[in-house]
């Protein structure tokens, strides 16, 4: 068996995707997700003027190799284009090989650890009373673990904050706007610091102490304010907190862990080991927030799941809906397989997304399964995804009230 095509996709169902295709001499199909918000058009280009062609005549058996000559052999390494496009590649491969087999792609990362994946969802709203509802309306759809963002008095408009509470409506929890350039927020970190513990303390009085909560920091804290605010959450036992601080500098989160009990998740931004490794061999985190597609594949992600699995860290991968559902599936088979599993981010894609890519995974009291279809078990229509033309979109930038730029 050798690889005959590979051929990359980009379309825009609600939002944009980017999907690598690698078909064999014999007729199997494989399939992984290139996505990167507002970058689609990098990775796509990496792929087709870089990948696809060292990927022909090649044995799509030996992912391993794969992976380590397209990670090594370029010289350049690292980066999010880089890897996005290899672990394309690797779930592509991972997908056939499963297919290969005649079996879900679980079943060759060992097998099912656990019968299903706790999800958690998105809730959200610029006040209470619109928090509140989107929290049950959550409830009410299956989830059992919910992560709580708000507004903040004094700012028009806060990232992670739906600017409707209605779950499915167009960019309705990931405020992608399709516009030339990104539009712009304010930000105020002492206004967000006074009021996130009024709001989780109103959620805990609201829905009671069992509910796991969690929390996104967006980066937009110093390693000083994300101890303050995690020393001030420690009342309303949430399950993490997310992103507190920018982590690139690892040895910050030092700091953090010296002062606040609440667990820690990092990683949405990451994209090797590497980014890691401070983080997981001093246990100044608690979770591993990376997802598939942006860290390398299957292949990557096993190995540092492993690595974190040595130092009591738990899996959470990221599963927004600029995740595609191939790379959801990647995820999903990951997180049934792997032992140190913690909790799987899920948001719904539009009824477009998710006719254009066809899944088998479910949801069942808040649980995610990949299905038991061979290989990843989704499959991508070619003609409806015509339909929908790339249409550019970009997160939005973040500044401070007297207008320097700040991380969101």
């Amino acid at each position: 068996m050798k690889i005959s095509h590979a051929d990359v996709f980009v379309t825009s169902p609600g939002r944009n995707f980017v999907t690598l295709k690698i078909t064999t001499d014999d007729g199997v199909v494989g399939y992984g997700d290139a996505t990167l918000n507002g970058r689609e058009l990098a990775v796509a280009s990496y792929l087709r003027d870089h990948v696809t062609s060292l990927l022909i005549g090649r044995d799509p058996h030996r992912i391993e190799d794969t992976w380590q000559y397209l990670y090594r052999g370029a010289y350049w390494r690292r980066g999010p284009v880089t890897m996005a496009a290899i672990a394309a590649v690797d779930v592509a491969l991972w997908d056939i090989k499963a297919k290969v087999a005649g079996l879900p792609l679980y079943q060759l990362l060992g097998g099912a650890s656990r019968t299903g994946a706790l999800a958690y969802g998105h809730a959200s709203g610029f006040d209470l009373e619109a928090l509140f509802d989107s929290i049950r309306e959550h409830l009410e759809l299956g989830y059992r673990a919910i992560r709580i963002q708000t507004g903040v008095p004094g700012l028009d408009s806060v990232y992670g904050v739906a600017a409707s509470t209605k779950i499915g409506e167009r960019y309705d929890y990931e405020p992608a706007q399709r516009s030339a350039a990104p539009s712009e927020e304010q930000w105020d970190t002492r206004a967000y610091l006074r009021h996130v513990p009024t709001v989780f303390e109103a959620v805990r009085n609201e829905f009671g102490p069992e509910l796991p909560l969690l929390h996104d920091g967006h980066h937009r804290m110093t390693p000083i304010q994300a101890a303050k605010l995690g020393k001030a959450l420690e009342p309303y036992d949430l399950f993490w907190l997310e992103d507190c601080t920018p982590a690139e500098n690892q040895e910050a989160l030092r700091l953090v862990r010296q002062h606040t009990t609440t667990p820690l998740a990092i990683g949405e931004i990451f994209n090797t080991a590497f980014d890691y490794q401070t983080l997981i061999t001093e246990q100044l985190i608690d979770y591993v927030r990376s997802a598939v597609t942006h860290t390398g594949g299957i292949t990557a992600m096993k190995k540092l799941f492993d690595f974190a699995a040595l130092y009591q860290i738990k899996s959470g991968i990221h599963g927004p809906t600029d995740i595609s559902p191939v790379g959801q599936a990647a995820a999903l088979h990951l997180d049934l397989a792997i032992h140190n599993f913690g909790i799987q981010e899920y948001m719904r894609h539009s009824p477009e997304t998710l006719e254009v890519f066809k899944t088998s995974y479910s949801f069942t009291d808040g649980l995610l399964h990949p299905g038991e279809t061979p290989g990843l078990g989704v499959e991508y229509d070619e003609q409806l995804a015509e339909k929908f033309p790339y249409d550019p979109a970009y997160l939005p930038v973040n500044r401070l009230l007297d207008g320097t730029v700040h991380d969101w």
